[in-house]
């Protein structure tokens, strides 16, 4: 399955993004109220100046305490994205994800973000293949 197709499933609303210099409170009443494991760090809501997540504040509540709140987004964002097209395929980008360890991907067109989508976006996706797959390896075997 194409990146495309999976957007297509995705909510209309768009990606949620927050501005470069906010604090690590904010990113994670935002993660917190949107319900979102992650936030692309953008000043314009269409480039990717970083992606922070739950992960990465916990890390940081991990090693230094909730003084570490205070902080800027900036200072533990993640700053080397990992993106990709919305021509690639399921099984690429599922790749990506696990060799980098991380659960959440921008989709670029050129410079320009178009949608962000996650480890569980792409594993639903799969799922629906397969399901559609059973279904017609089903239907040969029973002679539909």
């Amino acid at each position: 399955m194409l990146v495309q197709q999976i957007l297509k499933t995705k909510s209309d609303e768009g990606v949620v993004t927050i501005k470069p210099g906010v604090t690590l409170s904010e990113v994670a009443e935002t993660l917190s109220s949107k319900k979102i494991g992650a936030i692309v760090v953008s000043p314009d809501g269409k480039t990717v100046s970083g992606i922070v997540s739950e992960r990465d504040i916990v890390s940081e509540l991990g090693k230094r305490g909730p003084s570490c709140m205070a902080d800027l987004v900036d200072d533990i964002m993640t700053t080397e994205i990992i993106s990709c097209s919305k021509d690639e395929d399921s099984d690429g980008v599922l790749g990506k994800m696990t060799k980098g360890r991380f659960r959440h991907m921008p989709v670029m067109q050129g410079d320009e973000m178009i949608g962000l989508i996650s480890i569980g976006d792409v594993v639903k996706a799969q799922l629906s293949e397969l399901a559609m797959e059973k279904e017609a390896l089903e239907g040969m075997i029973k002679g539909f």
